[in-house]
């Protein structure tokens, strides 16, 4: 038997909402619709995807794995439905790529392997670099486009951008923290315990922006640029973390589990999307890029794809 592209579907969205409830009401379906979907991929598979608790549910170390072929699948299937001809006309010339280091570890390679495969006669000349020197790179010519976090993105004056994804931001905690037990975490609660900040993108100024209006501010006991390291100190128990649902996943690097939870503050989206000159003429190769970009990751899911935590 062969899961159906319903079935998979239904699983990505109560993954992404950590709620079989919510992922309904986002995609608007029934509950008994989602669980009768992930039961019987569950049942195909012949293991559990998800454990299930009180707060709603998390991704088994095996459902995490079946997670990432399942965007994969996805988004091929979208891609060859979506994407029109003239994108696959035979587009040659190379272009500059410059990309912050976020997006460059845990967002842009699949998407760029599949435009790669798409265009074989584009060549793309790749640049990490951070916000700033991006946008001025963008501003003198260095740079043709960019892939960024374009909540960043100070030059707005100069720069066009279009977001690809807004991505929430939960608290990271290690697996059976109290504050999992509790009906409702703010940013005063996390204030309490010890707190692990990232600092690379511009992490910890944005973090500055939601904890500045309150009276209390995190207890910061380490800050770094490594996603993995957060992810292994919390898994840990050293520490709690917000961080997007993008750089999430439910297992550290020596295979211990870390928990998110929503947090009742308001709390700013991280922002992905592409960025280019306002006033430059962009080659074909360069626009050809744009146009991929555009058509693989908002055309799955409207003017842009959110992912909800």
């Amino acid at each position: 038997m062969t899961p159906s592209l319903r079935q998979i579907r239904y699983f990505i969205a109560a993954a992404d909402a950590g709620q079989i409830s919510k992922a309904a009401s986002e995609i608007n379906v029934s509950q008994s619709a989602i669980t009768t979907a992930i039961k019987a991929l569950e049942e195909l598979i012949g293991t559990s995807l998800f454990d299930r608790h009180a707060g709603g549910v998390t991704l088994t170390y095996e459902g995490s794995l079946f997670l990432n072929h399942a965007r994969g699948i996805i988004d091929s299937v979208e891609e060859a439905i979506r994407i029109p001809r003239r994108v696959q006309r035979d587009v040659i010339g190379t272009f500059n790529l410059a990309v912050t280091y976020t997006v460059g570890g845990y967002f842009l390679p699949p998407l760029l392997l599949r435009f790669q495969q798409a265009l074989p006669n584009v060549n793309v000349t790749l640049v990490e670099a951070e916000r700033v020197a991006i946008e001025e790179g963008l501003t003198d010519g260095r740079f043709d486009v960019a892939v960024m976090l374009t909540s960043n993105l100070r030059n707005r004056a100069a720069i066009d951008h279009t977001v690809l994804l807004r991505s929430r931001r939960r608290l990271w905690l290690q697996a059976n923290h109290p504050l999992l037990s509790a009906k409702s975490v703010s940013l005063s609660d996390v204030a309490k315990e010890p707190y692990i900040m990232l600092t690379v993108d511009e992490a910890a100024e944005t973090a500055k922006r939601y904890w500045d209006h309150l009276p209390t501010q995190p207890n910061i006991i380490f800050k770094t640029s490594s996603v993995e390291a957060i992810r292994s100190m919390v898994a840990t128990g050293m520490g709690v973390s917000i961080l997007s649902n993008m750089v999430y996943r439910p297992w550290s690097l020596d295979g211990s589990k870390v928990d998110v939870i929503d947090i009742t503050d308001t709390l700013p989206t991280m922002d992905v999307g592409l960025a280019w000159p306002r006033a430059a003429e962009l080659s074909p190769a360069a626009l050809s890029f744009l146009e991929f970009m555009k058509l693989a990751v908002q055309g799955s899911g409207g003017p842009v794809s959110k992912q909800a935590e």
